[in-house]
This record gives structure tokens, sequence and C-alpha cells, in this order.
């Protein structure tokens, strides 16, 4: 069984186990060589308060959900043989990249300006590895990440 079809059926599974009756369609967004497979959950037979509460409070629900994909998919497997996965439902993950983007640009604006190192607060995990790899390609900055969970937060300086 492939990587995108082992996604597909652990978060139908889950779902299901939930109660929740939605379907998954793969998209392969493969880059670099790595897999990297969007999980989509369809929406079309949710209720507005169900698609609220698998996306959660600033995609918290989404994001665990993304996470277990993640750990469980890939447990036991050799790095080569791993896949990235990304749950997506109702476009947030689509709007919130837009939306780190955003921000991104902000901050380096702001860093350039300033002179000053900048902090992106209360982001996840994923979110602060998004706007790393969105800066990364700025070779007059550089970005690290501070602090401990739940507090830890994503630092934009210019380069040395």
């Amino acid at each position: 069984m492939s990587n995108q079809q082992r996604g597909q059926q652990w978060l139908e599974e889950l779902l299901r186990l939930s109660n929740v009756s939605a379907t998954v369609q793969v998209t392969d967004e493969n880059q670099d060589s790595k897999a990297n497979y969007w999980l989509t959950i369809n929406q079309s037979q949710l209720t507005e308060a169900e698609i609220q509460t698998l996306i959660g409070v600033n995609g918290k629900v989404l994001d665990a959900l993304q996470y277990l994909a993640n750990a469980t998919l890939n447990l036991g497997k050799p790095l080569a043989d791993q896949a990235a996965y990304t749950v997506e439902l109702n476009g947030y993950r689509l709007q919130r990249q837009e939306e780190l983007r955003i921000l991104a640009d902000q901050a380096a604006q702001k860093v350039r300006e300033t002179g000053q190192d900048y902090e992106l607060r209360s982001l996840s995990a994923a979110e602060r590895r998004q706007v790393h790899t969105l800066l990364q390609e700025c070779e007059d900055l550089e970005t690290h990440s501070q602090g401990q969970e739940p507090n830890r937060r994503l630092v934009v300086r210019l380069r040395p």
C-alpha cells in the first residue's frame, strides 16, 4: 500500500471512529523528492458545527490531526521512506498559508526598516517551520525559534 493510500485510509478511519462521516481526498504535492501529501477532508456531508469542531480554535484540532497523521504514518519507517502529510478542511490551510506569507513579508520589511529583531508569537510549530521556509530565500535575513512551548516564538533578524 502506498503512503498516499495509507494516509487516506488512516484519516478516514480516524474520522469514522470519531463518528464523523466524511471521505478524504489525497493530493500529491511532492517537493524536492520528498513525499508530501495533502489529506483534504470532504466537507460536503459535514455540518458547520462539525467543520468548526474539526478545525478547532486557531486550527488546533486540525494541527493535532496533522501531527497524529505524521507521527503515526511515519512510525518505524526509515527517513527515506517517510512522507509529510498536511490535513486540510474547508480551505483553512490554504487561507492560513496566505496569512503566514503576509506575516513573513511584514516581519521582513520591519526588520529591514529598523535593523531590530522582530518576534512572531502565537504560531504553531508547523507554522513556524513555514515562516522559516518562506524567509529562507532572503539572503539578508535569518530566522530562529526561541523559548519553550507554549511560549515559543520565531525571531527574524538581519544576517550578520
